[in-house]
């Protein structure tokens, strides 16, 4: 039975309620809180039963047919919500608003609407990870993109040009997890990002202005902003249906304040995420975590993606880091605060939001402890900023709430004793019912004399006396004993005094219950007027996290500082990639990295597996490292500030989009050539060689010539076409250099050095022998390599060539074919095979 097929008048009220309610929340599940339950019906039902793989029930609803249902546990709801929205699913969760126990059907309403990006269960939520949704809105001439991530309350808006390809680059740059587009939005663009990428994107045509948020964006002046921020805070507003207060103030993106990175490139380098293994090991953000805060792990992340292009901002974080490292043992102490900080940013968004609990306030309460401590190490190291104290806040928490209260808020023991005295009144009539009930037991005993009478309680029957079955004969009517419930041991009693103090007792337990849930939420509200002070000190303490742990990594592995140019120079003397030193089990072999102002392009040439992609890749972390405030790995640094690095580095197909390696290659070629200027950083690796090996060299040869001159920034440009170095000789801003290799008795030795010059032999022949390839291949792959090398071809087919090949015999192969072994002797076989031996080796 379908929900539309229902006929409302013959329904029970409670499932008219739900029909209602979820009239309302079309295309989204409805929770549907029961008691201690979930329960979804009829298309929701058949939905969740199948992507939970729960099993699907029926309901009777006062109709002829039963109709589906599918439920989970109350206490356990967050997991299956987390499940549903991480499949692309929304969420309504609808709870019970008045007392089950009133007489009528309880109230229901919808407090909440859980997304992908809008999910306040940070336990779901990596803490290195922002958790973004934006909204996006087209312009003639630009995408805007207002951006946010609720748990956090920051908020962004940037705009870029008008390309699809470019705004898909960036959402994926960005991390957005959820979009909201207007109706007229480009349909194209949403089938892709859906299809493609798994991204949620909801069609909203709301921009209303609402009056609580509008200090948010009061200082931006460009009313497309101000529309694509309006657009973003209506959907949150409308959904979220919690308080926001917590955004905090627009921040505009301003591009130019940072080195551009594009998705590939950041992808390509391996920044964040290790592209083979797909998690965060082996990467650059791996190498350098090891801040002691959430706050600082994200900061620090953030700070890998985004390098800093403003010199002096850039020596202000070295200064802090020299610092660090000067004053170690004040280091330490930072650190040490450091750690006891919880997550003060997503505490800051749960108490504004309303669902932060006990646990939550104590975190935050054993968090502002140690602000005076670090301020005073904050002064004493002469960092810019400092932590507001909060003192009152501390001693509110500290005095207030029970250092062992429970997680959920309506079971009691939330607040210390001494804090209210109509609280504590309470506590007292309870202990003394239930005292009065401990001696109650032994007073029966004597009174009666069953020995083995006992009182006991559960939620079901309240208090009772029980009686096991063999002294049940033993109850006297003078006792006033009044049978409750048979059970399989004995017999359940009640007395009218044990019913006097039941009622004593529970009252004052729910009195309690509902006292200490109000003075908490009274609590809550008092530290929610200081969540701007607390969001300031968040900024300050991940800032001081991720500098701190760039003065113990430097310290660590004997990093330096570089010093910054303006002159557009290159000096990186005994240069390591950090990661790929980190892992290696024998020590990294070092190289000069040297790129004068009349060198623009070092082309690179060497075997396969020597290190070239290496050699680039350490070039751009070391770059990164630098404009991000950290030491470098090397022994001395002399570094230009790049407004960007643009990649081509290893070659695969976009099968998804139906583009080739090489369409792949032209495509992040134009993006760099399009886009760099004379202060960006290229890397390209073996460009061309998804072609025909004569267009390829074309390409490159042309692609080169034009970084030399028409851009005339620093490029290291790797090939194995051998043809390219001949380019030195024309383009006076383009030097060679290979990766050196030594050849020993047919084996290949590679030195991973960077040497000057080229090399004009690739030893692939040599590297398929390391790949362990059949050594009949190997020894063809010779014979046809030296008769290309030896033989004019220019008039003759490579198919003759091959073939002719294919048909010659090995004097080896001769000698064995005149050999009968049947006559040898044994001395007369090994002296054959060592005969045969000698002639391979020749």
């Amino acid at each position: 039975m379908e929900r539309k097929d229902v006929d409302r008048t013959k329904v029970s009220p409670m499932m008219r309620q739900y029909l209602e309610i979820k009239d309302n929340y079309e295309n989204i599940i409805l929770f549907f809180r029961l008691g201690d339950f979930y329960e979804m019906f009829f298309e929701d039902a058949i939905t969740v039963s199948h992507e939970l793989e729960l099993t699907l029930t029926g309901k009777n609803a006062s109709l002829d047919e039963r109709i589906p249902m599918c439920g989970v546990p109350f206490h356990a709801g967050n997991i299956y919500i987390d499940k549903l929205i991480e499949k692309g699913y929304r969420v309504a969760v609808c709870e019970q608003t008045s007392d089950p126990k009133a007489k009528g059907i309880v109230k229901r309403e919808v407090l909440e609407i859980v997304s992908r990006g809008i999910n306040m269960n940070t336990d779901s939520i990596s803490e290195t990870d922002s958790n973004f949704i934006g909204s996006i809105i087209s312009t003639p001439d630009n995408y805007i993109i207002s951006y946010a991530d609720i748990t956090t309350g920051k908020i962004f808006v940037t705009s870029i040009i008008n390309s699809k390809e470019t705004l898909i680059k960036e959402i994926l740059n960005i991390g957005l997890k959820e979009i909201i587009v207007l109706s007229n939005f480009d349909k194209w663009i949403i089938n892709k990002l859906k299809k493609e990428f798994n991204i949620c994107i909801y069609i909203s045509d709301t921009i209303d202005e609402i009056e609580q948020y509008k200090t948010l964006y009061q200082n931006i002046d460009d009313i497309r902003f101000i529309e694509c921020i309006k657009h973003l805070l209506c959907y949150l507003n409308n959904n979220s249906k919690r308080s926001l207060t917590h955004m905090q103030p627009v921040e505009v993106v301003n591009n130019s304040k940072y080195m551009h990175m594009d998705y590939n490139t950041k992808k390509n380098l391996e920044l964040v995420y290790n592209i083979s293994r797909n998690t965060k090991e082996y990467t650059l953000m791996w190498l350098l975590d090891k801040t002691k805060t959430a706050m600082g792990a994200r900061c620090l992340k953030n700070y890998i993606q985004y390098p800093l292009v403003d010199k002096e901002e850039i020596e202000y974080r070295y200064n802090i880091v020299s610092k660090l490292i000067f004053e170690f043992i004040k280091r330490e102490e930072l650190r040490d605060c450091l750690y006891e900080v919880y997550d003060v940013e997503r505490l800051c968004g749960k108490i504004s939001y309303g669902n932060a609990n006990a646990k939550d306030l104590l975190q935050l309460k054993n968090s502002i402890k140690v602000f005076p401590e670090i301020n005073a190490i904050l002064s004493d190291i002469g960092y810019n900023k400092h932590l507001f104290i909060l003192n009152e806040i501390y001693e509110l928490l500290e005095k207030s709430i029970d250092e062992n209260a429970p997680i959920t808020l309506k079971e009691g023991s939330l607040i210390k004793s001494g804090y209210s005295n109509e609280l504590d009144e309470l506590k007292k009539i309870r202990i003394g019912g239930k005292d009065f009930i401990a001696s109650l037991e032994n007073e029966e005993k004597e009174r009666t004399g069953i020995k083995n009478l006992k009182v006991g309680y559960n939620k079901v029957f309240g208090y009772y006396i029980e009686i096991p079955k063999g002294s049940i004969g033993l109850v006297k009517d003078e006792y006033g004993y009044e049978r409750k419930q048979t059970i399989a041991t004995g017999e359940r009693y009640i007395t009218p005094i044990l019913k006097e103090k039941e009622s004593l007792i529970l009252g004052a337990e729910e009195k309690i219950i509902n006292m200490e849930y109000e003075i908490f939420v009274t609590i809550r509200d008092e530290v929610k007027k200081y969540i701007k002070e607390l969001q300031k000190n968040s900024k300050i303490i991940a800032d001081i996290d991720v500098l701190s742990t760039f003065a113990v990594i430097s310290e660590e592995n004997n990093y330096i500082r570089p010093q910054l140019n303006n002159e557009n120079k290159v000096e990186i003397i005994g240069a390591r990639h950090p990661v790929v030193e980190k892992v290696l089990d024998k020590p990294f072999i070092d190289n000069d990295i040297i790129m004068n102002n009349d060198t623009s392009i070092l082309l690179i040439t060497g075997p396969n597996m020597a290190g070239k992609s290496t050699y680039m890749r350490m070039m751009a972390i070391i770059s990164i490292m630098a404009q991000i405030g950290c030491f470098v790995p090397c022994k001395s640094a002399l570094i230009p500030i790049f407004d960007g690095i643009y990649t081509r580095i290893g070659a695969s197909d976009d099968l998804v989009n139906g583009e080739s390696t090489f369409m792949v290659e032209m495509s992040e070629a134009n993006n760099a050539i399009s886009n760099a200027t004379k202060n960006s950083l290229i890397l390209f690796d073996e460009l061309g060689r998804g072609t025909a090996t004569y267009d390829g060299m074309a390409l490159a040869q042309s692609i080169l010539e034009y970084i030399h001159d028409e851009i005339g920034c620093k490029t290291i440009f790797s090939t194995h076409y051998h043809e390219l170095t001949a380019l030195e000789n024309d383009l006076t801003h383009l030097k060679n250099v290979h990766v050196s290799a030594e050849e020993n008795d047919g084996d290949i030795i590679f030195l991973h050095k960077i040497k000057e010059g080229a090399v004009d032999k690739s030893y692939g022949i040599y590297v398929a022998k390391l790949a362990n390839l059949p050594s009949k291949v190997i020894n063809r792959a010779g014979v046809i390599l030296n008769h290309y090398e030896s033989s004019p071809t220019s008039n003759i087919s490579t198919e003759k060539v091959i073939e002719k090949i294919i048909h010659e015999e090995s004097e080896v192969e001769i000698e064995l074919k005149n050999t009968n072994i049947m006559t040898l002797t044994p001395i007369d076989a090994l002296n054959l095979l060592y005969k045969l031996k000698e002639k391979i080796k020749k």
